[in-house]
Parts: C-alpha cells; sequence; structure tokens
C-alpha cells in the first residue's frame, strides 16, 4: 500500500474487520501489515508443535569401568552399552583413576580400547579417548542401521 498514515492503516483494518500488526517496529517509518493476528497467532504456535514432534531427544547414558575389570564385569558393561545404543542414546564411558592408578593411564588407554572394540559391531567412537583431570572418558554412538 505504500506509506500511509497510522490513522488511515487503523481504520483500514477496521474496516476489513482484521487488526494492525507492526512487522518491523524500528524501522522508519514503521513497517506495519493488516491481518487476523488470532489465526496467525494460531498457525504459529502449531508449526512449532509440528517441529516439536520430529526432534528426538538424546540423553547421554553414563558406564562406569574399572581400571582392573574383570572379564564378567566388562562383558555385563558392553550388554548395557549395546542395550543404551539400541534404544538410541549416546553412551559415556569413563575410568575415574584413584590414587597410584593415576601413574598408569596406558593401563586405562587400553580398557577403553578394548571396550570400543567389544562394542563395535553396534556403535561407534564418536570422542576418542581423552584424559581429564582424575577420568579417561570417550563417547559412542549407535551405529547407523
Amino acid at each position: 500500500m505504500g506509506v500511509v498514515s497510522i490513522d488511515q492503516a487503523i481504520s483500514q483494518a477496521e474496516a476489513s474487520n482484521l487488526d494492525l500488526v507492526k512487522i518491523a517496529p524500528n524501522a522508519v517509518p514503521p513497517v506495519c501489515k493488516i491481518m487476523d493476528y488470532g489465526k496467525f497467532r494460531f498457525e504459529q504456535s502449531k508449526r512449532e508443535k509440528e517441529a516439536k514432534k520430529s526432534q528426538k531427544i538424546i540423553k547421554i547414558k553414563e558406564i562406569k569401568l574399572g581400571l582392573n575389570i574383570d572379564v564378567h564385569d566388562f562383558n555385563t558393561k558392553v550388554k548395557h552399552a549395546e542395550r543404551f545404543t539400541s534404544d538410541g542414546d549416546r553412551v559415556k564411558v569413563f575410568i575415574r583413576f584413584r590414587g597410584r592408578e593415576l601413574g598408569h593411564p596406558e593401563l586405562g588407554t587400553e580398557t577403553m580400547n578394548r571396550f570400543a572394540e567389544a562394542c563395535s559391531e553396534f556403535a561407534s567412537v564418536d570422542k576418542p579417548t581423552k584424559m581429564e583431570g582424575r577420568t579417561m572418558q570417550m563417547f559412542l554412538v549407535p551405529k547407523k542401521n
């Protein structure tokens, strides 16, 4: 419609039984649109709900390993990781070093690599083994089928 005075724009909106909505209030002159604001808000909320439905919330599950973990315990942790990844969750695997264990990070790396290899058929390593303070951690993600 071009540049129109505020009074004229309001009267046009009232004549057509619609609302006068400011699109860009900081522009000079302000940009307005004549529309049904209630319908606009309804459609906007409907679009947001649809977008929210299509999103998948990814959870991070944690598995704590010991530095000197036994075979049966190790296999149990692998089964837990398989269950978590089959649900579509990411898995954070970590080892917390205590006392003198901190002097042997190569043992932790070896355990983590063994765990990653055991999980290789259903999960892949997202973030490789990394030492942060007293903990060594890595992230696994489910493989795409």
